[in-house]
């Protein structure tokens, strides 16, 4: 084989069961089907005489994450997006998003001042499916990278 690391060591592959997601202060959210946190970079393009081709230099960056939530109990997120929509005063959150590798070790990301962005489900149901919700944050602090998975060669 011309090149042995391109099929990986496969033990170390990793699915949804080792993911979780929790709040700020460590409590699981239980419920939560899927999250997924993206980081958008928005650069400046300029160009210079003399050089026909375009340019571009790092200007700003953004960060959402998104999740999808099982409805199958009440729960505090919800509850308090339902009150702010009632007191006019949005709520701002925490978030550690967690993979588990097959070592014992951990890439945990930490998410800071997650506010309510686009759309969020109140209610979504259709027939003959698990009734979910899904959730829309912008994320106002860069997100932290607190431990790193490692593999075992």
């Amino acid at each position: 084989m011309r090149n042995a690391q391109a099929a990986g060591d496969t033990r170390h592959g990793r699915t949804g069961k080792d993911g979780a997601l929790y709040t700020d202060d460590g409590v699981l959210i239980a419920t939560v089907e899927t999250f997924t946190s993206n980081v958008t970079f928005n650069n400046a393009k300029y160009s210079v005489l003399g050089d026909a081709q375009e340019h571009e230099t790092a200007n700003t960056f953004s960060v959402s994450l998104t999740m999808s939530q099982v409805v199958v109990e009440d729960d505090v997120f919800f509850e308090e997006i339902m009150k702010a929509l009632e007191d006019q005063t949005m709520p701002s959150w925490n978030f550690q998003g967690s993979l588990l590798g097959v070592n014992g070790s951990e890439e945990r990301v930490t998410y800071y001042g997650c506010v309510p962005s686009g759309q969020i489900d109140i209610q979504n149901i259709a027939v003959g499916d698990v009734v979910k919700r899904n959730w829309n944050f912008f994320v106002n602090r860069p997100p932290k990278l607190t431990s790193l998975l490692t593999v075992d060669r």
